[in-house]
This record gives C-alpha cells, sequence and structure tokens, in this order.
C-alpha cells in the first residue's frame, strides 16, 4: 500500500501535500467557480471573487482557494462579489460546499 497523498481527482501522487494546494493556485486565478441552487432553480452558475454566508458560528467569507471544507448555512444573505458587481440571494438555509476552488449551495433541503 502506497502512503504518498494523491490527488483525489487525477489520482496522481505528491510528494508533498501543499503541491496539491499550489496546482489551482499556479494559474493565478483570482476567482472561483460557484453553483447556488436547489431542487426547481439555479439562482447563480459561475465565477466570483468571494462568497459571504453565515453559519453557526458567525459570518464567514469563501475566497478563491480557500480549504476544502462543509458546512450548514443559517438564514442569511448570501453575497456573491463578481466581476460585474454583487449578488445578493436571500436564503432560508442550506449546505454549502467548498472543493478544489468550487463552491457549491444546495438550498431547500
Amino acid at each position: 500500500m502506497n502512503d504518498q497523498p494523491r490527488d483525489t481527482g487525477t489520482g496522481k501522487l505528491f510528494d508533498d501535500v501543499s503541491a496539491v494546494a499550489n496546482t489551482s493556485k499556479e494559474s493565478g486565478d483570482d476567482t472561483l467557480v460557484a453553483k447556488i441552487w436547489s431542487p426547481f432553480r439555479v439562482y447563480f452558475n459561475g465565477r466570483a471573487k468571494s462568497i459571504s454566508a453565515v453559519n453557526g458560528t458567525g459570518p464567514f467569507d469563501v475566497l478563491p482557494h480557500h480549504h476544502n471544507f462543509i458546512s450548514l448555512l443559517n438564514p442569511c444573505n448570501l453575497v456573491l462579489q463578481t466581476g460585474s458587481g454583487e449578488t445578493s440571494i436571500k436564503i432560508s438555509g442550506g449546505i454549502m460546499h467548498v472543493h478544489k476552488n468550487a463552491v457549491t449551495v444546495f438550498l431547500e433541503v
């Protein structure tokens, strides 16, 4: 069994865990991919500079190259900063998943 870390997307072996995080940073992109959706509607699907929300510990921001995590969201205004301005979506709660510079928010679940 090989104990070296792997990129779960490609299965490629890495000698250093930080190499996984740096692969997406090398492009110099200052945005992340965001999809905000419910079973019946897509509220946003595109690139964003940041996403602000509220969970059980308080308000937080997700910026490009954020660490991977998953969180339950409290009722709040979900705010996305995009290249063309600010988009605000009033939510009654949801689930946020951040993985490899992509943020998915599931609403009405």
